[in-house]
């Protein structure tokens, strides 16, 4: 059901990612970019444009395609979605892979509504690839190709999660945005504090170590991908104040509290982990093993 494809931002890394599997797989793969040729997978058929410019019209490709992926940052898919209206057939179907699902999901509602629709949204750097990691799923207008794809995808081998949009946005905004506001935050106060990375190398701990892995991958990826998690989703001003207001308990309560109520926030915690609590201690474990 899925043999014809475009993938708009396939010369990216999640664009490239996506394109491949679907090469791999027999299918025909269209790539449409901005960027000069070359960055695209071999194998595919390149076309140069911007999709939101409304001079652009790649008709023959999109007009015979089963598949068309939206690889491209949040502003980017939310101009494009009005103008495909009138260029993809009746069956095909529309895949964006936003990391926010409410306002694309509202806008293919509301100008596509025949259209099967599918937002992915891979929980992982494409680099690491689909084996054993999660991909959200949240089904936009259904239809015979939407559960095509989703178990081409399961075939690759990833997990996939079903959620609406709503509930995306929320884990998302805990699963994404907090934990990269905390990662950028300790480095932003590692900059403040003006501190000898040759010393700390020398003498760090795992959990330092660890932070620091975790920052030098966000500062070497492509900024507008963690800047839509911050900005394009509707969940992420709150866990940020969250944040926020977790560090100064903290502070709080080490200077001003006692280590019985430390011991307590700890068991709070704790209990907050739950059942969960022995696997991530052993999942801790096995990183601090490597570290």
């Amino acid at each position: 059901m899925i043999r014809r494809c475009v993938v708009v931002g396939g010369a990216g890394a999640v664009g490239r990612l996506f394109a491949e599997r679907l090469l791999a797989d027999g299918a025909r793969v269209a790539v449409i970019d901005t960027v000069e040729p070359g960055a695209e997978p071999a194998g595919t058929h390149y076309v140069r444009g911007d999709i939101t410019d409304l001079g652009f019209r790649p008709a023959a490709d999109l007009g015979h395609a089963d598949l068309v992926v939206l690889a491209v940052p949040d502003a980017v898919a939310l101009a494009a979605v009005p103008g495909l209206a009138g260029m993809l057939r009746p069956d095909a179907l529309l895949v964006d892979t936003l990391s926010v699902k409410q306002p694309v999901t509202a806008a293919i509602r509301a100008h596509l509504p025949g259209v099967q629709a599918v937002g992915l949204n891979p929980m992982f750097a494409p680099s690491l690839g689909f084996e054993g990691r999660p991909v959200a799923a949240v089904v936009v207008n259904d239809g015979p190709r939407v559960g095509a794809l989703l178990d081409l995808v399961a075939g690759w081998g990833a997990r996939v999660v079903r959620l609406d949009e709503a509930e995306h946005d929320r884990l998302a905004g805990t699963s994404q945005a907090l934990t990269h506001a905390a990662v950028l935050g300790f480095g932003a106060a590692l900059v403040r504090l003006d501190t000898d990375l040759g010393k700390i190398r020398e003498i760090a701990p795992p959990p330092h170590n660890a932070l620091l892995a975790l920052l030098a991958r966000i500062t070497s990826g492509a900024p507008a991908v963690y800047w839509d998690v911050q900005a394009a989703n509707p969940e992420a001003a709150a866990v940020r104040k969250e944040l926020a207001d977790g560090v100064r308990r903290v502070a709080d309560l080490v200077e001003h509290g006692s280590e019985h109520e430390f011991a307590a926030l700890l068991g709070e915690l704790d209990a907050q982990l739950g059942e969960h609590a022995p696997h991530y201690r052993e999942l801790c474990a096995r990183m601090f093993t490597s570290l």
